[in-house]
């Protein structure tokens, strides 16, 4: 069954799935960067202020995963995305209309929790265990929300701040997003709660931060949401490193985001083709390979190559990642394994910039901070072999 046969009768959880990762950009680092400075100047926060509050709230968002995530292993898809999506509205009412910094920072914890934290893990979540033997395809095709996100808004915000001031655009993409979910919520079938709720959530289920093979495979998973934060958020210093220029990074960048297409489409197909295991093991070689060629060679070429490998990796990540836990703790703990990674991933990219800021102001080149990324990855590989074996001989959940 291909991909046109899966969006003909599974249209509804589809809809579902890919809208949800696509409602996530409004907390994604992406979209909330477009508005810092008016954020900022709202706020009467300095650009320092405003970055240790983005720290901060983004750490917290991390903690609430942990204990609010697992629910949807035992909480209705459609309870689950309702509260979420009332709790979203709220943060972008704190954040918009508050005049005082506490209450609209608190709004923003609110987004990016809601945004970036749980619509995502909605999506993911649904996306994967509604299906079997298509389960990569579905995932692909879900994940496909976050790209599309990434190339639409940022000149969607350009075009209309022109006419609208910065809180009358969040309005309208509110509005905008809150029409198709309307029509989902009451028309679209949902499925019905897995699972019932654990009479001790504390002693019920897998806990992964106490299994060394989670932790076996955690460096695997977060080395590529960590380095590509590093090459986000130091641009400048990347690209003067490589005697290239901010004009080509945003070319770059643009070709990222198409990367991400035939990264998801192909990597749901190959899962489902040859498993989430032996996928693993590849599909950071675009990637590593861009880095090594950057870390030795430099130019406009190596701007490119590091945003389409990061690219073609970043669109199969989840699915990977998604397939792996399944193998290894099951379906119907979903939900508890994924809000650990999560927020372990939400820690160390909340980490990864004050780290490499701490390189940068010690006088490290970018080409040795890009040759210690690419370290990390091959050690990252290998420790997660093990692992990899035990989830490659798994039986089909």
């Amino acid at each position: 069954m291909g991909y046109r046969t899966l969006l003909r009768d599974h249209r509804s959880v589809l809809s579902i799935a890919f809208l949800a990762m696509f409602s996530s950009s409004l907390g994604q680092s992406f979209f909330v960067g477009l508005f810092q400075a008016p954020l900022a100047a709202h706020w009467q926060l300095s650009a320092g202020q405003f970055g240790t509050a983005y720290t901060v709230v983004t750490l917290a968002a991390g903690c609430v995963m942990l204990r609010v995530g697992p629910s949807i292993d035992w909480v209705a898809p459609r309870r689950f995305a309702i509260t979420i999506l009332l709790a979203l509205l709220a943060g972008v009412a704190l954040m918009t209309l508050s005049p005082w910094w506490g209450l609209g920072v608190l709004g923003l914890g609110l987004v990016r929790l809601c945004g970036q934290g749980m619509l995502t893990h909605l999506g993911n979540t649904l996306a994967a265990r509604e299906f079997t033997t298509l389960r990569g395809r579905a995932m692909g095709l879900a994940s496909l929300g976050i790209p599309l996100g990434e190339a639409l808004l940022p000149p969607l915000v350009a075009a209309t701040l022109v006419w609208l001031s910065w809180q009358s655009f969040w309005w309208l993409l509110c509005a905008l997003l809150a029409l198709p979910w309307l029509w989902l919520l009451i028309s679209a079938p949902w499925s019905i709660a897995p699972g019932n709720k654990p009479a001790d959530h504390d002693l019920q289920g897998p806990r992964p931060f106490r299994e060394p093979r989670f932790w076996a495979l955690l460096p695997l998973l977060m080395s590529l949401p960590i380095t590509m934060t590093g090459l986000f958020i130091y641009q400048a210093q990347l690209t003067e490193s490589l005697d290239s220029s901010l004009g080509v990074y945003a070319l770059a960048l643009a070709g990222m985001g198409v990367a991400k297409l035939p990264g998801a489409l192909l990597g749901g197909r190959w899962i489902d083709k040859i498993g989430p295991a032996r996928l693993a093991r590849v599909y950071l070689l675009p990637y590593a390979s861009a880095m090594l060629f950057a870390a030795f060679v430099g130019g406009d070429a190596s701007v490119w190559a590091l945003m389409v490998g990061g690219g073609l990796a970043m669109g199969a990540q989840e699915l990977i990642a998604s397939g792996l836990l399944i193998k290894l703790w099951g379906i119907e703990h979903l939900g508890r394994v994924r809000s650990a990674l999560s927020a372990a991933m939400v820690f160390s990219t909340g980490i990864a910039p004050a780290a490499i800021g701490l390189a940068l102001s010690a006088g490290m080149a970018f080409q040795a901070i890009l040759a210690t990324m690419l370290a990390f990855i091959i050690a990252a590989w290998c420790l997660a072999q093990r692992v990899l074996q035990v989830a490659s001989r798994a039986p089909r959940r």
